[in-house]
């Protein structure tokens, strides 16, 4: 099994646990002042950019 054939499923579910985490994260400060608002979904809009990128990296590394 190729690198490809397990980080795009890995993605996937990944990408789908950190968003329904973020959603649930939300709710917590969705009623909050737009100063704790702002840091919260800048960081939960971009946090998921590290592990992707470096799936991506891991995937297409040839051994």
């Amino acid at each position: 099994m190729s690198r490809v054939q397990i980080a795009v499923p890995l993605g996937l579910f990944g990408f789908f646990a950190y968003v329904v985490a973020a959603m649930n994260l939300a709710d917590l400060v969705v009623d909050r002042h737009w100063a704790l608002q702002a840091p919260f979904f800048l960081l939960a809009g971009t946090a998921w950019a590290w592990p992707a990128h470096k799936l991506i990296l891991w995937a297409g590394h040839k051994a």
